[in-house]
């Protein structure tokens, strides 16, 4: 053993061993730690480590691995030595290690409030020191916190009922996210996407019942005249088209009605009548002027969507007991229903519809956004305090390891 005062530079005296032919220093107390940046890096054993080495703890070592470059080099170490020297009261206590710390060896204000409130959160507020089991789980930390810190408020966190329902109603469309303490909740970005959808959909479907027009066949029957118009308009406005044709000219009819070799090539085939061979001729006879017939004379694969054009459109729009639709008839219907065509197309995309306008509307009028915003904001307030908890971490862990 041998001993240097200015050894490299260092106005701290230092304690050397030789072994293998190279001089190691002796770190015996807490100055020797304290003072670890006056000894010249060229008596430093390593100048470079990876963080993998398998005898440390992997949660300390990217603690100091600040540049995140996978090597923890002497300007790291450094930096954790100063960090430590304002956390401990004496960097003593190091060299002991253990994976308990006093409270009373806490020199840091705020690590000390925040080792407290770890042990009032975990339920032992009387506690003299503070483990490294007692920071290894944020959810255990908080299970039984109400408010933590990371702005995120579960529904449990709400002082009255209906606040905590609103929270619920909320997380369902919107999607949750993780509370510290593990338990699914709102922050800012998810209430204010709540709102805007709301008030996005609630908009839209006032549209309607502000205006007679959307709703010519009634707030129930309106969708199912547009459903049964859409189903059949193509083949419909097909057919009106062919007859203007065969009225400009009769010589076109016949082919308009598609050739009699083509009835005969189906006529050799199984028929079904949703072929598509039979779905394909026109939607009745075709003639000059003719209207398309509602009870009979109509292409078999069409029946059913005309009969569902009958009872769901024409009755109600037009007068119950139709036989035939007029092409100008047919223009009319097309003209009552495009205001709520043109509404439903405009329909936002929101993952707030499944509760309802009424719902949504109680929502919007009441106080619960307000509330759940409060909420919030007095969580987020506590970030600060609560950050520590990592910092608490760090305090046990580099009293374990940072010596060795």
């Amino acid at each position: 053993m041998s001993e240097a005062g200015a050894r490299g530079g260092s106005q701290h005296t230092w304690k050397f061993f030789r072994a293998g032919g190279v001089d190691q220093v002796v770190l015996r107390d807490g100055a020797d730690i304290a003072n670890l940046g006056q000894l010249d890096q060229k008596l430093w054993v390593a100048l470079s480590m990876p963080v993998t080495v398998a005898e440390l703890d992997p949660r300390t070592l990217p603690l100091l691995d600040t540049d995140k470059d996978g090597r923890i080099r002497p300007p790291e170490i450094l930096a954790a030595v100063a960090w430590a020297r304002d956390a401990f009261k004496d960097l003593g206590c190091l060299l002991k290690g253990g994976d308990s710390v006093p409270l009373d060896a806490i020199k840091d204000p705020a690590l000390l409030s925040g080792a407290k409130r770890i042990l009032a959160n975990l339920g032992r507020p009387d506690a003299a020191s503070i483990t490294l089991d007692d920071v290894s789980s944020q959810e255990k930390i908080f299970a039984g916190t109400t408010l933590n810190g990371d702005g995120v408020v579960p529904a449990d966190s709400a002082e009255d009922d209906a606040t905590r329902a609103a929270i619920a109603d909320i997380l369902a469309p919107v999607g949750t996210v993780a509370d510290r303490s593990g338990k699914p909740g709102v922050d800012q970005a998810a209430l204010d996407a709540f709102f805007a959808q709301a008030g996005a959909y609630t908009a839209w479907a006032g549209a309607a019942s502000a205006d007679a027009a959307f709703l010519p066949a009634g707030p129930d029957g309106t969708g199912a005249a547009l459903a049964a118009v859409q189903a059949v308009r193509a083949k419909v406005d097909d057919y009106f088209a062919r007859c203007r044709l065969a009225a400009f000219d009769p010589r076109a009819q016949a082919a308009l009605n598609r050739e009699e070799s083509e009835y005969l090539t189906l006529a050799a085939k199984d028929l079904s009548i949703s072929a598509c061979e039979i779905a394909g001729f026109p939607l009745a006879r075709v003639e000059g002027g003719r209207p398309l017939p509602l009870d009979g004379g109509v292409n078999p694969a069409w029946a059913g969507a005309v009969a569902a054009l009958a009872a769901a459109a024409v009755a109600p729009l037009l007068g119950a007991g139709k036989t035939t639709l007029a092409e100008e008839e047919w223009a009319s219907i097309q003209a009552k229903l495009a205001p709520f065509a043109a509404w439903t197309s405009a329909k936002p995309a929101t993952a707030v519809e499944p509760l309802g306008e009424t719902r949504l509307r109680e929502l919007l009028a009441g106080p619960a956004r307000a509330r759940i915003a409060d909420l919030i904001a007095r969580d987020a307030a506590l970030a600060a305090e609560n950050a520590q908890i990592e910092a608490v971490a760090k305090l046990v862990l580099f009293q374990r390891d940072l010596y060795r």
